[in-house]
């Protein structure tokens, strides 16, 4: 389990995230939406302990992500951010490949080859897998790091807005996969999400924040109301329900 005590992160003396108290729910899909600004990002990186806290205490199953070894955590929780670059000319396989470092060292088993294998089918990859990343379009490098992270096989996966240049189809298929690592694995997943009608779908709860603190938080149809989603974005949204899901509009 996943527990933030009063955690906060400044940058000067301007407040980005502010006495945030929230237990993640382990074994489900949590989406952390929000308008630009509101700390999502700073949050997910405060809780993978690639960003410091200045105040407050984070948790992971009851101990303090400070306390934990670098390759410990590595093995518990696995982050995905918003920028990544890796200024290498390597293959898709081997930058899947790592994904396994933690437990490999650079020297696969037949284990990792598996699991490598395994999150390159999951991402839709195999045929790319002897492809060198510089020559794959901006979707097709997305994917790719994705399917690292869910190489490294952690309890607890973070991604930070995975279905940035994806297509519908793909990013359809990330979700489907996410919402079987978590029903099938008992994964717990965090993940960053612009669009909340992919929240409504496939997530389990959802942190809304804005302004750098929890707005509201709750399942799924708690969150996707006109009363919760009106404020948070400041615009009118209409929740409509087909088959039994709801969906969000506002485009007009």
């Amino acid at each position: 389990m996943i527990e933030m005590h009063h955690v906060t992160k400044k940058y000067g003396e301007k407040l980005v995230v502010t006495d945030i108290n929230l237990p993640i729910t382990p074994q489900k899909l949590t989406a952390f939406i929000g308008p630009n600004g509101a700390g999502k990002s700073t949050l997910l990186a405060m809780i993978s302990r690639l960003l410091p806290q200045d105040i407050g205490e984070i948790y992971l199953d009851h101990n303090e992500v400070k306390t934990w070894k670098a390759n410990e955590l590595a093995k518990k929780l696995s982050i995905l951010k918003q920028s990544n670059g890796i200024a290498l000319k390597i293959t898709v396989r081997e930058l899947v490949n790592f994904g396994r470092f933690p437990y490999s060292k650079g020297r696969l088993t037949a284990e990792d080859e598996v699991l490598v294998t395994e999150a390159l089918n999951n991402l839709g990859l195999l045929e790319l897998a002897e492809e060198t990343i510089d020559t794959l379009s901006g979707g097709q490098l997305q994917r790719a790091y994705i399917a690292m992270v869910l190489a490294q096989n952690t309890d607890y996966i973070l991604l930070d807005e995975p279905l940035n240049n994806l297509d519908m189809n793909y990013a359809v298929q990330m979700m489907q996969t996410l919402r079987r690592l978590v029903d099938e694995l008992g994964k717990t997943i965090i993940i960053v999400l612009h669009d909340i009608n992919f929240a409504a779908s496939y997530a389990d709860e959802i942190v809304a924040m804005k302004k750098g603190q929890v707005f509201a938080h709750g399942n799924v149809d708690e969150m996707i109301q006109t009363a919760v989603l009106n404020d948070l974005y400041d615009m009118e949204i209409k929740i409509c329900e087909i088959e039994g899901k709801r969906f969000c509009m506002y485009f007009s």
